[in-house]
């Protein structure tokens, strides 16, 4: 029998377990993301909308089409970003972001250095986190005469979009302070869409990146990495392998932030943890270093 799930927009072909673990496959080999089964009606609706847009009518003839050929690969590159966008906001844990806020004040009252204080954002989706981490360096580090430089990079263009574009809804100021509203936007009127300050946006770039292929991405010697809510979708020896290389990209003294609980067991010869019960992270040794780095 044929099943179909009916949704608000359209009326999609049930997926059966084979036909799940078949898209599951694909999905994890290409982004390395791991779908787990509870999330089946929601690959299921992602894939019905799409094939109903192409004129697909089954799983099987979406699923040739999309391994197959240049036009393939094009219409992964869409479904993909429906695939992997997740939720996100502006100063999202505060916890983690107090932590970085900490560290960039310590940078700022460092005496003597010319040197750029680069972020990078990991799995930035459509920039609010990125944004976030650079209206905390512009808060310390501006008033100081210390430059500083924001990446973020995801795999789906289309958040990429939104995020250059720096232009959000109102309620996105929600989880924004006051003193941080002043600071990274422009023409705030009550109800309309807020923009990003160009001062801002002048700091941030962002880039497509896939994160099974870190290894190959050229940034290095940053000072503060931020990646959270992102090692969630992964299985526990890939986000081993993530960290190891997000490690290695480190400047010494620089911190990695991740989500609480999303590694918990993991260590690294480079790295010193930050014991703490509010946020995970990790502080890049530096090269004389012999003892544990002492945070909050």
């Amino acid at each position: 029998m044929n099943h179909q799930l009916r949704t608000g927009l359209s009326t999609v072909p049930e997926m059966d377990d084979a036909q799940f673990v078949r898209w599951q496959s694909l999905l994890e080999e290409r982004t390395g993301m791991c779908l787990a089964p509870q999330r089946r009606s929601f690959l299921q609706t992602s894939l019905g909308l799409r094939m109903r847009e192409v004129g697909c009518d089954n799983y099987q003839e979406y699923y040739e089409r999309i391994v197959n050929g240049a036009s393939g690969a094009i219409e992964w590159s869409t479904l993909v970003d429906r695939l992997t966008v997740q939720e996100t906001r502006f100063f999202r844990d505060p916890d983690a972001f107090a932590f970085v806020e900490q560290f960039v004040q310590q940078k700022a009252a460092e005496a003597g250095s010319d040197d750029t204080l680069e972020f990078w954002s990991v799995g930035c989706s459509s920039g609010e986190e990125a944004y976030s981490l650079a209206m905390v360096a512009e808060r310390y580090l501006t008033p100081q005469g210390k430059r500083y430089a924001v990446t973020g990079t995801d795999i789906s263009t289309i958040v990429l979009r939104k995020a250059r574009a720096g232009r959000y809804q109102p309620r996105a100021l929600d989880w924004v302070a006051n003193e941080y509203r002043q600071l990274g936007f422009r023409d705030l009127q009550p109800g309309s869409p807020v923009q990003v300050s160009d001062t801002l946006r002048q700091r941030c770039c962002f880039s497509q990146v896939n994160i099974l292929n870190l290894a190959n991405c050229p940034l290095q010697s940053q000072h503060v990495i931020y990646c959270q809510n992102v090692l969630i979708y992964f299985r526990r020896w890939r986000r081993r392998e993530i960290l190891n290389v997000l490690a290695e990209r480190l400047a010494p003294g620089g911190i990695l932030v991740i989500g609480l609980g999303e590694m918990v067991d993991w260590q690294h010869p480079l790295l010193e943890q930050v014991h703490s019960s509010r946020v995970s992270a990790f502080v890049r040794k530096q090269s004389n270093s012999t003892g544990e780095t002492t945070r909050r």
